[in-house]
């Protein structure tokens, strides 16, 4: 998914955004969930983009762990950007491996969908606030207006990620996938 989204999202207009046929997304799903092979190429990339979502909402504890919750949200009220990244990366020294490497990965996917902005409008502003309640959730769920503050700040903190990914994930992860 990674891989397709690497190669078509950055000369696809609105990708995160826009979601593909349900249909689809729910016939695709159940077969990769049946580990049933699926060949994503012939297959819609907002669908791909839909799933790959999905795939990141199910992942137990989201992948910036549910339990540093508090402590991602409050990287960005730190001093300068210098002091925000060192944060950003003790934190990722507490998460799993596996999930690092998954988001060095997500990380070069929207810096490289990030730099063709002008021709399919997705800033590190859009990816991040389509892209942020996939990342993490709280812990424990609360009112919907304590949500959406949390969104915003989630976003805040994806929009950082994305712009400073090079300095927090080293410049390698724009070439992870080769060339585009």
């Amino acid at each position: 998914m990674l891989s397709l989204l690497y190669q078509e999202g950055p000369s696809t207009k609105g990708i995160f955004r826009r979601s593909g046929s349900a249909k689809t997304f729910k016939e695709l799903k159940e077969k990769l969930d049946s580990g049933t092979e699926v060949d994503l190429a012939h297959e819609s990339i907002f669908v791909t983009a839909s799933l790959f979502k999905d795939f990141l909402r199910n992942i137990p504890g989201s992948i910036l762990s549910s339990q540093l919750c508090d402590k991602w949200v409050s990287v960005l009220e730190q001093g300068n950007n210098e002091e925000k990244i060192k944060s950003i990366q003790r934190l990722l020294e507490q998460l799993p491996r596996a999930n690092v490497v998954l988001l060095r990965y997500i990380f070069g996917v929207l810096h490289g969908i990030e730099m063709r902005s002008e021709e399919n409008q997705m800033n590190a502003f859009n990816l991040a606030i389509c892209i942020a309640p996939s990342l993490l959730w709280p812990p424990v769920s609360s009112t919907p207006d304590i949500e959406g503050e949390f969104i915003k700040k989630i976003s805040s903190l994806v929009q950082f990620l994305i712009e400073n990914c090079c300095r927090i994930f080293g410049d390698e992860i724009t070439s992870l996938f080769g060339e585009i």
